[in-house]
């Protein structure tokens, strides 16, 4: 396995240097960040990639990437790769852990040990997420696989890395597949996140990693909540503009 540096880019108070220019932070919206994320993409010689990405808020970034990466010969798909947060019983929006389609449940140990639980305390939680999972699943594919992944470049794409639970899982549910290399690729992430996972994926490029981080919604200026029917909507207008070139 290859791991490279971070494509990493700083924002004004990410307290990093780098020699590319500093990204403007607050993004206007996903569709801003995603075009930015895009060029970054573009020098990385990710020929037959599939982006996959994290509904629902990576998903209008990833319909930027793929767009930016398609040409006519051959476009880049664009298609969801499902996650669900592992929440503490009590508190559920405490995630301990996530899960990915296709993937075991990934769990944040140091966090387990800290609330005096293991991971068979969970088992009912990950039987309700899995059930969630393949619920939406089914709403946003209905019988369609996942694009084959083994041997080509997959890109895992999302709006933005806090504590990184669900990227974690998704990167490791992918490597199963065998990409030919496994890219993450964030418009913006907590700093020591984007340095925790560095070592799940082959390229971790992230346009700003600031370090007064709070939540993934403070970096942009739009951040509406999106639901099912926006997450088709922009798989369905994906797969238009793919049949169109096509013809």
């Amino acid at each position: 396995m290859r791991w490279n540096r971070t494509a990493r880019e700083t924002a004004p108070d990410a307290g990093t240097r780098s020699d590319r220019p500093q990204v403007r932070l607050p993004f206007t919206d996903r569709t801003e960040a995603g075009r930015v994320l895009a060029e970054r993409l573009v020098p990385m010689d990710l020929d037959g990639a599939v982006v996959l990405a994290l509904p629902r808020g990576g998903v209008p970034v990833g319909y930027e990437v793929a767009r930016r990466l398609s040409t006519p010969d051959a476009p880049v798909p664009l298609e969801v790769l499902v996650t669900r947060k592992i929440g503490y019983p009590p508190q559920p929006e405490l995630g301990v852990g996530a899960i990915a389609e296709g993937g075991e449940p990934v769990f944040d140990q140091g966090l387990l040990g800290r609330l005096g639980l293991d991971e068979g305390d969970l088992a009912g939680t990950v039987e309700a997420e899995r059930a969630e999972l393949a619920r939406r699943v089914a709403a946003y594919r209905g019988d369609r696989p996942l694009p084959e992944l083994g041997d080509r470049p997959a890109i895992v794409v999302d709006d933005g890395l806090a504590t990184g639970g669900t990227a974690r899982a998704a990167l490791r549910a992918v490597r199963r597949h065998h990409p030919s290399r496994l890219v993450l690729a964030v418009p913006v992430g907590a700093a020591e996140t984007v340095a925790a996972l560095e070592r799940e994926a082959d390229d971790v490029v992230v346009l700003a990693a600031p370090v007064s981080f709070q939540a993934v919604g403070q970096w942009y200026t739009q951040f509406e909540q999106l639901t099912d029917e926006d997450v088709i909507a922009w798989l369905e207008r994906d797969a238009a503009e793919r049949a169109n070139s096509r013809k």
